[in-house]
């Protein structure tokens, strides 16, 4: 069975940088890397716009708190939260 983390992060949208979207594009080529590389599953946006949600697979918990260091949105989070998943038996 593959390990599932999941990682959820919110930033501040207040006062954000002028170079906002130049972030944003690179968190997408980051995140497009992690998909190609097999270690993201899914990402998904947070309907307020302040974050996202992503499950990595077949990573450890302290690998996936690495990975996320490495966002480029990092810098705008107000918090990262990692939770390590098991799946059901049913």
């Amino acid at each position: 069975m593959t390990n599932k983390v999941l990682a959820i992060l919110t930033i501040r949208t207040e006062n954000l940088p002028d170079n906002f979207q130049e972030i944003l594009i690179h968190e997408r080529e980051v995140v497009a890397q992690w998909k190609h590389d097999g270690i993201l599953e899914q990402l998904y946006l947070r309907p307020t716009r302040n974050g996202a949600v992503l499950i990595f697979n077949g990573v450890t918990e302290e690998h996936a708190r690495h990975l996320m260091t490495t966002l480029p949105l990092y810098s705008l989070a107000l918090s990262v939260e990692i939770l390590p998943l098991i799946a059901s038996e049913s």
